[in-house]
This record gives C-alpha cells, structure tokens and sequence, in this order.
C-alpha cells in the first residue's frame, strides 16, 4: 500500500520513535511546526497496528487530508482511507483510517463508549481548543482507561505539552522541527487587504493567501479584485467542489482569499506570500440572544506566526501584516470552553452516560458556567435528573436534539417544529446573529419576516419558538406600554426593530435593555414555575391579607386571596404593632411589679391566630396565674372611701398617680399603698372643676395643713359641693350638697 514515491517531509524521520512511544506508554503527544507533514504521515503510518480514527476540526480539511493521504499512499479513497463529516461521508467497512469532525467522533464514542471498532485515536489541531476538541480527548481518555489496546495520539503545532501529558498519565511528548524558510516580515496597518494583494503579486512569483475573519468579507474583497488573476474564495460555508478548487493544485497563479481555516490543518499548495488582517471569528457566548455568536476580533500571536508560516514552505516568504507593528497581541489562544455556552457540550457528556459535575474533563470550566449549561437544558426538556441518584439522562426531546447540528436552544426549536422549513430559516439566522430590518410587519413573530412564507402557521411557528426560549420571557407592564419585565426580574423596553404587540412573548434578542428580536406567545402556554403565598400587611384596613403568587420565573402570572397562614400573620402584626395607652399601662404595671415583659414575644403570642390589629389584645397572652400577681401587685385601680374607685396611672418613671375629687376622700388619713414594696401613690387632688388642687404622697399632712386655705379658697366659688370644717369626719362622697 505504500508503494508511491512521495517527498521527504521533517516528521518521516520521527515516524518510528513515535510508533515505539504509542506501543509501550499508549499514548504520544506530538508538537511540530507547519509543514512537517504531521497530519498526513503520522495517522496514515499507525495503520498497521489496527484501525485510526483521525478527528479534524474542519470539514474542507477533513476532505482534503484524505485526499492526499491517498495521493501518497496510492490508496483508493472510500477503501484504505475515507472521510465521514456532518452529511458527507466516502467510507466502508474496509477503511483503516477515517477522517472525521469532532462532532462525528463524538457521536461515535457515545453509540460505542470504548470505540471498539478502532485501535488509535488521533486528535489533529488540538491547540485550537475547540470544546469539541476538548470533550473528545475526555471521552477518548475513558475509552484508554478501559481498554488496554486502545492508542492516543494528540497531534499540534503549538500546544502546552505539559497539560497533555499530565492528562494522559505523563506520556511521552515528541517535538517534530519544522522546516520553514526566511520570511520577509512587513507591516502596514492602512493597507487593505485587496491592495496588499496586488501590490504582494508583482513582488513575488508564487500564489498569494489572504487571511480575512469571515465570508462576508471574503465576498467584499474578491469581488474588489478585479485584476486578471484567478481569484479563490475559502471558508466553511462554500459547497464541497468550491473548496476542493480552492486547494487543488493549479498552472495559473492565485490570490486565495481565506478564513482560518487555511491557518494550519489545510495546505493551500504554492504559497509564498501572505496576507493577514490580523482578525478571525471567535465564537463567544452571546447575552443578548442567550446563545453563541461568532465575533470578529484580533488574532493571538501564536496564529499570526502559523499564518506567516504558510508563506514559507516552499521558499523564502513575503508575509504583509495589516496592523501597526507596535500592537501587543495575546500570545495564545483562549480555549473555547472558557468562553461559550457550554449546553452542547454537556448534553454531549450525558449522552456519553457521564454527570457533566463529576466529569473528567481535560481544562474543567467554570462551576458557574456548567450549572448554567445543565439548568438551560433541564428548562428546555432534553434531560432530566434521576430523583435517587440525581444524576441524569436524556429525555426523548433530547435524544432528538442532540443529532441536530445546531445549539440546544435552536435544536430544540427544531424539534418542536418537527423540522419545518420556516423554522429551520429562523435558526439559521439566529445561528448567523445578523440584525433585523428596522419594524417588521409581523406582529406575531419578527423572525416571521425573514421566512416569506405565507403559508406558514404563525401559531406553531411561535411555539416552537418559545420551546428554544423558556427562559427569555417578557411581559409588558402595563396595555400597549413599550415597558416591559423580563422573566429574570430585569426591566426591558421594546425596540424600535421589533412589531409584536403581544402582551406576553419571547425576548430572542435584547440588547442593552432593548428587545430588538421578540416572538408573541400565548399566557395559556407559560406553566407556573413556582406557587407562593405572599403575605402583606394592609395599612388601609389594619389587617394581613394573603394571596396564592403563581409566577413564570420573576413575571407573576396570577393572585388569589387565600387564608392567611398564623404564624406569618402574628409576624406582620407584630412588626405592625405600637403600643395603645392600655397596652402602655399594662407594660408598666409589670415593671412596676418587678416583672417586666419579654415584650416581643409577649406581642407575638398577641397576634397568633387574629388577622386586626384591633384584635391584638396582650391581656389575653398572658396566662391567669400571671394576670391574678399583677393585680395583686399593680392593680388597674384602688377603691375609694366614697365607695367607687379609682384608676391609677402607672408612668416611665415608676410612680403612679391617681386623680380623685377631694371630697371622696373625705376621713382618710394614709395615702394608699400598693406593689411588693408599698410604694405610695401620688394623689392629685381635684377640685369640682376637674383640675388638682394639690399632689400629695401624705394625704395626713394634706388634712393637717393644706386643707384649710383649700377650703376657703374653694367653697365660694362651688358652694354646691361640701366644705366641712373637719374633714376627718365628715362623710366622703362624689356627689354635690343636696338643699
């Protein structure tokens, strides 16, 4: 099978130390710089030992590596060697090495945990840490654990070898040179891309590659160079047959104009210029759509370096770099698991039969973000935990969703329109994360205004809508009012973008506050998320009331009055409550009797069982035994020599007064005494008017002294009332002289 003669590459020198590795430590990690030849040498190599899966980040490359491990081996492509990516695949049973895309890979080791049918596992490009990469080196890694002829091999141009070893029992790490030639460096951050092009055509005799974040701006600069040379787009988007030309050998010179996808893993043969706007798509969790969204934004210097590498494999290098050269980029690339949402990749390790807490991943993410990863699918209904175990497993919906290539949420809406081609529309706009037109016609749905299908069912198109979103619901605050409240407790305004006029609906996108993306809904949909009996304190009636809260989230759906519970009443009545002047009186006497109140609890044991203020009554907390001492000790009144009584007034200070008519005191010579230590009341004397005529402690001394210029003082002015010369004697009473 090997019989094609084919150049000599600097990894062909390593091939058999690296076969060596894989056969005593079963495992090998494997650096080298572009051009080594790396990717299509070592897989092809490892064949004789049983079956390789070799796992490609990109389909062009997956293709395209095939291809030329055919080319050099004289092997027939779909037999010895074959691709399978998402809907393509050129394979039989007979292939001993097959090329895939993470997420084949990953289905495989789901279906068959120990990848049975294979004996090495390749992971090409890991340095571009993918969350596909890094979950298929974990699963991959318990397929190694559990079967004893199970290989590894991890293959990268830039890579922290020390990580991989580690997470792979030490295994050995085998450095690969590359063979580069000089480059010329230069730099000229006001150049456009289709100018540098031009200007790098006539400098050099090779074909040109040009790297650019997108194809959008692919679109723009190809269609700006005008000048009579073949010029080749390259990105992910094309069909099979435009990237194929893209690659393939060719008499005419080029201009390749490319996304990263020619960085390292794609050979784009004859290169030897390049240039590079600095800038790529990063995928990065996106708050305002509640899912990840590509953003254009500088590239690290380790893939400016691999980008000006391609410029040098053939020949001396011209490399133009369109930003200043005194700009500091990032030395290395963030790893994707740290910057998206990980739904998808936790749905991959449950339905590999792993707990996503408790998983053995290679660089663990954020507790934070895999919570938030495992409620969003729990809300979307594509797993559920067992009650006994409290792991969990897939639903039916979510056997479903995860064989859609898309995010959960979109996967979801998918498969809650059973596939329909208007959703499926709608998804894959929201996977591009463009903006709508400004006010859409729609008032159901502003997605509804990219379908064009009038024949579309606006109802289910809605609901398969919300089935992706259960957790972005708004509802506005008051009848047609652009405010609105978000199911996490947020406020929102709606956009100008947006024409749905719904009561309740779908916030797909918000940003800044401001929904620029919504989808109408119907309340009858939204199922209560929590029921609570809300209590409040009504200052109007001076009462508790209670009402059953159904809630979506933060947006209260319904209230119901219902009874209130007794405990929580006697709380607000409690926190309600002030002391009357009765109640003040009864604090009062318990002081004054040497035993004061725990006031608070007193109060509480009050309001138990009673919904009014009004029926707060502290005399009926206190039980009789406690109720008969203080009478005893600080009684309500004292009685009187006229027969009636009177009331005594307990104060702050600890005395008491009483206010008696002078005359119902008639023949008394002790001030009363009350409480365990007698204490004397203070008696205010008063005269028929009503007002004190004296404040005594010692009514004896009153009699003595006092009385006498009282009583001239006083019996003119109410001759009706009497005024004997001798008070010891005569008869007390209220009442006035009867004539």
């Amino acid at each position: 099978m090997s019989g094609v003669s084919r150049t000599a590459l600097p990894v062909d020198d390593f091939i058999e130390p690296i076969r060596d590795a894989l056969r005593s430590s079963r495992a090998v990690i494997i650096t080298a710089a572009p051009g080594a030849g790396k990717t299509t040498r070592v897989p092809p190599a490892l064949v004789p030992d049983g079956r390789v899966m070799l796992l490609q980040p990109r389909r062009v490359a997956a293709r395209a590596i095939a291809r030329r491990v055919a080319e050099e081996r004289g092997w027939t492509l779909g037999r010895e060697v074959g691709w399978q990516i998402r809907q393509d695949r050129n394979f039989t049973r007979d292939t001993q090495l097959l090329v895939v895309t993470e997420g084949i890979l990953t289905a495989r080791l789901q279906s068959d945990p120990l990848l049975s049918d294979f004996s090495t596992v390749v992971i090409d490009e890991f340095h571009e840490r993918s969350v596909h990469a890094d979950v298929a080196i974990a699963l991959a890694k318990q397929a190694w654990i559990a079967r004893s002829d199970l290989r590894i091999v991890v293959i990268s141009a830039t890579l922290d070898t020390a990580a991989v070893s580690s997470f792979l029992h030490d295994c050995p790490v085998i450095e690969v040179p590359g063979r580069l030639y000089p480059l010329d460096i230069t730099y000229a951050p006001r150049q456009s891309v289709a100018d540098a092009a031009l200007e790098l055509l006539d400098r050099t005799s090779g074909n040109i590659l040009c790297f650019l974040p997108g194809a959008a701006e692919i679109a723009r600069v190809v269609g700006s160079l005008t000048r009579g040379v073949d010029v080749v787009p390259l990105h992910g988007s094309l069909e099979s047959s435009d990237q194929d030309r893209a690659i393939r050998p060719s008499a005419e010179r080029r201009i390749i104009v490319s996304t990263n996808i020619a960085e390292t893993s794609l050979t784009v043969p004859g290169v030897t210029a390049v240039v590079d706007s600095g800038l790529h798509k990063v995928a990065r969790y996106d708050a305002d759509r509640g899912i990840d969204s590509l953003e254009t934004e500088r590239i690290t210097m380790d893939a400016a370096d691999q980008r000006a590498g391609r410029a040098g494999r053939l020949a001396p290098g011209v490399v133009r770099r369109l930003w200043d050269a005194r700009d500091r980029l990032r030395p290395h690339r963030e790893p994707e698991i740290h910057r998206i949402d990980l739904s998808s990749a936790v749905l991959d390790v449950i339905a590999w039969g792993g707990d996503p807490r408790t998983f053995d991943w290679f660089e663990r993410p954020r507790e934070d973000a895999l919570d938030a990863a495992i409620n969003l699918l729990r809300r979307l209904d594509v797993i559920a935990a067992d009650p006994k175990n409290l792991t969990f497993h897939l639903t039916a919906i979510g056997e479903q969703s995860r064989r859609i290539p898309m995010h959960p949420r979109l996967a979801r809406i998918v498969v809650a329109a059973d596939g329909a081609r208007a959703v499926m529309r709608a998804c894959e706009f929201l996977t591009d994360g463009h903006r709508l037109p400004p006010r859409t016609a729609s008032t159901a749905s502003d997605l509804l205004s990219i379908v064009d299908d009038r024949q579309v069912d606006e109802r289910a198109f809605c609901r398969a809508i919300f089935a992706g979103y259960p957790d972005r619901i708004a509802k506005r605050r008051e009848p047609r009012s652009q405010a609105v409240l978000l199911s996490t407790g947020a406020g929102a305004t709606m956009g100008r973008e947006s024409g749905v006029q719904a009561e309740f609906m779908v916030a797909v996108d918000v940003t800044n506050d401001l929904i620029r993306i919504a989808s109408a809904i119907e309340r009858d949909w939204l199922e209560p998320t929590s029921a609570e009996t809300v209590h409040r304190f009504d200052t109007a009636s001076q009462s508790v009331k209670a009402v059953v809260v159904k809630k979506y989230d933060a947006i209260v759906l319904s209230e119901h009055p219902t009874t209130p519970d007794a405990e929580t009443a006697a709380r607000l009545l409690s926190e309600a409550w002030a002391p009357s002047q009765e109640d003040q009186q009864l604090i009062r006497r318990a002081t004054f009797a040497g035993r004061p109140f725990d006031l608070d609890a007193l109060v509480r044991t009050a309001a138990y069982g009673v919904r009014t203020l009004a029926e707060v009554d502290l005399t009926r907390a206190l039980d009789p035994a406690r109720l008969r001492d203080l009478d005893r000790d600080a009684p309500v009144s004292i009685p009187l020599p006229s027969g009636r009584t009177a009331r005594l007034d307990y104060q702050d200070d600890g005395s008491v007064t009483a206010s008696v008519k002078l005359q119902e005191l008639f023949g008394l010579a002790d001030t009363p005494r009350i409480g365990p230590r007698r204490e004397p009341v203070l008696l205010a004397l008063l005269a028929p008017n009503g007002r004190p005529v004296q404040l005594t402690r010692d009514l004896r001394s009153f009699w003595d002294r006092t009385y006498p210029e009282v009583r001239k003082e006083l019996r003119g002015r109410y001759p009706k009332h009497p005024w004997p010369d001798d008070p010891w004697n005569a008869t007390p009473t209220h009442r006035t002289t009867r004539r």
